[in-house]
């Protein structure tokens, strides 16, 4: 399936400690950009042609890409002054660059790349910017078995803050951690049909307009996952990953437990 991926949003929450001119899903986890690592999951299960929606900052995505350095996470021998990898990240990868607009909102970045999605019944989208563990191959099977239009996977709340149930006079009942409430929000990891399209309208929002029709028409279908999942909302969360990559703790990398197996 193809991998439709917006990474053309200003990452405002982001500002301040980074680059201001890079677009969120270019921020460094390890030696890295987060949309590396996004990528990488998907190619770990066989997913390797991307569609990426740019916008803010995209001259970052291709640059990046157009001057991809295989030795920075390959093994290599070098002879004579030439280089042999040993290994390779994305030989074996398909990228179409696409500008979908400085402004748009993610639905009207996905309605601008339909034709490159060469009209193909289901296909997968990210936000590029989340990284998780989460089995791809089980979140695509249930859709396929199923009649929705589309299916976004969902996650305990991340806040570590507590919701307070009170009476009229001020006086507390109850005190809740959001994280233990019976609530899930967006993971940002979606399968589609092609009748997404249907349901967003010019300009319009993947989520808030496309997958909230599907939802009043029965047609949604929510993955729940209680796994591994970091969003990279701020740079604190930035941070808190890279700081974990630095010291082996690194879950959402799949391909290097395929790495670790075949070199046991």
């Amino acid at each position: 399936m193809k991998v439709v991926l917006f990474c053309g949003g200003y990452g405002m929450r982001m500002r301040g400690g980074t680059q201001s001119d890079v677009p969120k899903p270019m921020q460094m986890v390890g030696p890295r950009p987060l949309i590396w690592h996004v990528m990488r999951y998907y190619a770990h299960f066989g997913h390797t042609e991307f569609v990426l929606c740019l916008g803010y900052g995209a001259h970052h995505v291709k640059d990046f890409f157009l001057n991809y350095e295989e030795t920075t996470s390959n093994d290599f021998v070098l002879s004579g002054g030439r280089t042999r990898l040993l290994s390779t990240d994305i030989s074996d990868w398909s990228i179409s660059f696409i500008q979908t607009g400085i402004e748009s909102a993610i639905g009207e970045r996905l309605r601008r790349v339909r034709e490159h999605l060469d009209g193909d019944e289901m296909f997968l989208a990210n936000y590029a910017d989340v990284l998780t563990d989460a089995p791809l191959p089980a979140m695509i099977e249930r859709f396929q078995s199923s009649e929705a239009g589309a299916s976004m996977m969902v996650v305990p709340p991340q806040s570590s803050f507590h919701c307070v149930e009170m009476d009229e006079g001020g006086l507390v009942g109850s005190i809740t951690a959001v994280s233990e409430m019976p609530l899930w929000e967006n993971g940002g990891y979606f399968v589609l049909r092609q009748e997404i399209f249907d349901h967003i309208p010019k300009n319009g929002d993947l989520v808030a307009d496309g997958c909230a029709e599907l939802a009043k028409r029965g047609r949604l279908l929510a993955y729940p996952y209680r796994g591994f999942w970091k969003p990279t909302d701020t740079v604190k969360e930035r941070y808190a990953l890279d700081e974990g990559y630095a010291k082996g703790d690194r879950p959402w990398a799949l391909w290097e437990r395929r790495t670790a197996v075949a070199s046991a």
